[in-house]
């Protein structure tokens, strides 16, 4: 038999397949949120004003913490809206 090492095969598309998420706060390097920058925080609300959780954003358990209360700090000074309609 003749071996053919050139032969290919159709592979399967890569529908679904998405890239490693990453704390982009352990990768920038910042420490510290600042509550006073709604443009920043509205990243991590959705259209309705709720935060977004880690398995969407991508944060570490440490970081999405900070994230969490710099925004209730944020709507408690009211900077950033309790609950609202298209947000974005």
């Amino acid at each position: 038999m003749a071996q053919n090492k050139n032969i290919r095969f159709l592979a399967a598309p890569k529908i679904g397949i998405q890239r490693k998420k990453y704390c982009r706060f352990k990768r920038s390097g910042i420490k510290y949120i600042d509550y006073k920058d709604p443009d920043f925080l509205a990243k991590f609300l959705n259209e309705q004003g709720k935060i977004l959780p880690r398995r969407l954003t991508g944060n570490s358990l440490k970081y999405q913490r900070k994230v969490a209360q710099a925004v209730k700090r944020a709507r408690h000074i009211a900077i950033l809206p309790y609950v609202t309609d298209l947000f974005k």
